[in-house]
């Protein structure tokens, strides 16, 4: 059952559940998208096929807050906020080792399609993110994360690149134990209603587990 934060006529907002792929994938487990087409087919007893468009993505083993459009013309329109930046989304980290109260990180990142990894590379495309530190714990961090560009798996590889790897992430961090959930969240959202004009801003509570519960 997927948690709906949020409709309208024109909009859907939800709680993406972890380990569920955003759209169809190779895996051919059941993606959010085609779950929430059905949902919206079911509700409203719509004949055919149902429109949504997909804004923004959120890797497969992370959880929080996605927007989807009900028509093409919200499509377009968020996409454009995407573009300008008026689409805010903020996530939250857990971080291995005790980083700065707050920095930036700027670096480029090259995606290779055959691995579907990412890497920091002079080839890549610009890669921009600010954090403040919330909390440190048990050589932990609890870092607050705006994403400045949308750059594939930009948090976990950034991160990473610069000595504090995300807890629990079986990519690219080696000391990672299998089973560990990734500690990243996509916490809160917020844009301009593409109809109303109305800021439209989405929160939701952080994970009841470890190591999000040390920082409680």
């Amino acid at each position: 059952m997927i948690n709906v934060i949020y409709e309208d006529n024109h909009l859907l907002v939800v709680e993406k559940p972890i380990n569920v792929p955003v759209q169809a994938d190779s895996s051919k487990d059941l993606d959010l998208l085609t779950h929430l087409k059905n949902y919206l087919k079911e509700r409203y007893n719509k004949p055919g096929n149902v429109y949504l468009g997909l804004i923004h993505r959120l890797d497969r083993p992370v959880g929080g807050v996605m927007v989807f459009a009900k028509t093409s013309k919200c499509a377009s329109r968020l996409s454009e906020q995407v573009r300008n930046r008026t689409l805010k989304k903020t996530y939250y980290a857990v971080v291995e080792g005790r980083i700065d109260c707050s920095g930036t990180f700027k670096d480029k990142l090259l995606k290779n399609s055959d691995t579907n990894t990412v890497s920091v590379s002079n080839k890549g495309k610009e890669a921009i993110l600010d954090y403040k530190l919330l909390g440190y714990k048990d050589n932990l961090s609890m870092v607050k994360i705006n994403l400045k560009t949308g750059r594939s798996h930009q948090i976990r590889v950034q991160f990473s690149y610069h000595g504090y790897p995300l807890y629990g992430d079986q990519r690219y961090n080696k000391n990672a134990l299998k089973g560990e959930q990734i500690a990243l969240f996509a916490k809160k959202l917020e844009f301009d209603h593409p109809i109303t004009k109305e800021r439209l801003k989405f929160e939701l509570e952080l994970p009841d587990r470890y190591p999000w519960k040390i920082f409680s």
